[in-house]
């Protein structure tokens, strides 16, 4: 990942890549089949990613042989000193399952170029095939599968240097077309070698004469159609270049929502991968209102962790992941299969809804009542979704004046909620309401 960049929607695209449809043919088998798979990321709106490589061992964030300029030959090292033992795929899936995520995505490769799974391109490998494990834990859990991939590679003797190599200020000319098949090469193997994969996340293309490499630098219309070929089923991110059927914003919770499928792609630290002296720990009250916030506008979260250098889930961050799991464990019915309300919400509350049922996000709690403007009506039951218990409601008359006890009426059509003085001891609280 990037830190401090994020895609332009308008400019990428934002809709479902469908050939058959937008050259005027007939809709093709294989894209009724990306579309079922475009169903299950709406639906199931919340997913773990995983940052992993030799940068963990650094642990001083991902981009360290960038930010630091270390050669490639000398940043190699760290792959002698790369022993995942205690990388165990299957806790981290069912880390991921009971923190209410029900999709993952590993890094297979990142731009440092090293490789987590069993290549025959390179020997800039783990000794383990980690995607393999990471593969079977997740189906074991019943988790869809999405892999990382990096378009750039700074180990690589044929990636040019741009602005992003750690190399930058070396005035070095090399030829991309002798790293693309390299390139190619590395995606079909990921995506013939372990059956289905749900879900391939490119990273990253910069725009045409800004110092980087671009779309036609990957050949980006014969990669997605290789992707399309050998996993019709699976969705592909936006950061090809071109159109592809998501967009990815990074490192910022979107205000409006985008047209078709979208995920915020969010750290727990501001770090992607293991960094040890990061300590800007996001809290679990702050990360479900993101989550709540992003299925409230359509979009899906996608939180990352980045493993240490031995390769578990940080304390710090599986204790997150557990506490969020604790929320998830109670609310889940109004994150997944949730989507955008029909109802504007007031101020201090947000709403996701599922069918007949709206779901009122309390951001903030406030003392006694509760109105819930153009609700009048439309509610048969309210209750506190934490626990069950009911929540009264009614409907202050019209025209009535404030004084002593009597509240002043809010705007006709409103719903008023009689809340407890206390707010319930969970990390946001939720009214269920019964349309």
């Amino acid at each position: 990942m990037d830190p401090g960049r994020h895609r332009d929607a308008e400019r990428t695209g934002h809709r479902l890549h469908r050939p058959g449809i937008d050259g005027g043919r007939a809709r093709q088998p294989a894209d009724e089949v990306r579309q079922m798979t475009a169903e299950w990321f709406a639906h199931d709106r919340f997913g773990l990613f995983v940052h992993f490589g030799l940068y963990s061992v650094a642990a001083r964030h991902e981009w360290v042989q960038n930010y630091e300029e270390i050669p490639a030959a000398e940043y190699a090292r760290y792959a002698e000193f790369f022993d995942p033992d205690l990388f165990d795929a299957r806790a981290i899936a069912r880390a991921a399952k009971e923190a209410g995520q029900r999709y993952a995505v590993l890094t297979a490769k990142h731009h440092e170029g090293f490789c987590l799974w069993d290549t025959a391109t390179t020997d800039f490998k783990s000794s383990r095939d980690l995607v393999a494990e990471y593969v079977a834990a997740m189906r074991e859990e019943g988790l869809k599968v999405g892999l990382y991939y990096s378009l750039l590679d700074w180990h690589h003797p044929d990636y040019p240097i741009d602005k992003h190599h750690p190399m930058r200020k070396n005035s070095e000319k090399r030829d991309i077309g002798a790293y693309r098949p390299y390139l190619h090469a590395q995606v079909k193997e990921l995506l013939t070698a372990y059956g289905q994969i749900d879900y391939l996340f490119f990273d990253f293309t910069d725009e045409p004469g800004s110092g980087g490499t671009t779309p036609g630098d990957w050949d980006a219309e014969t990669l997605m159609a290789m992707c399309r070929e050998l996993q019709p089923g699976m969705i592909v991110n936006d950061r090809l270049g071109i159109p592809g059927d998501l967009v990815t914003p990074e490192q910022y919770q979107p205000v409006r929502p985008f047209p078709g499928l979208w995920e915020a792609c969010q750290t727990v630290n501001g770090s992607w991968g293991y960094h040890r002296d990061n300590l800007n720990v996001k809290t679990a009250d702050l990360l479900v209102r993101m989550l709540a916030g992003s299925v409230a506008l359509g979009g899906n979260l996608l939180l990352n962790v980045g493993p240490t250098g031995r390769g578990e889930i940080a304390p710090t961050d599986a204790a997150l992941l557990a506490e969020v799991g604790e929320w998830m464990r109670r609310h889940s019915p109004a994150i997944h299969g949730a989507g955008p309300p029909e109802f504007t919400a007031p101020s201090g509350v947000t709403y996701t809804q599922r069918g007949d049922r709206l779901y009122a996000h309390l951001f903030d709690w406030p003392f006694g009542l509760l109105h819930l403007p153009g609700l009048a009506g439309r509610v048969r039951f309210a209750r506190l979704l934490n626990d069950g218990s009911e929540i009264r409601f009614s409907e202050i008359p019209a025209g009535q004046q404030a004084f002593n006890l009597n509240p002043a009426a809010p705007e006709p059509g409103t719903l008023t909620l009689s809340l407890p003085v206390r707010k319930p001891d969970v990390a946001l609280p939720v009214i269920e309401l019964y349309l």
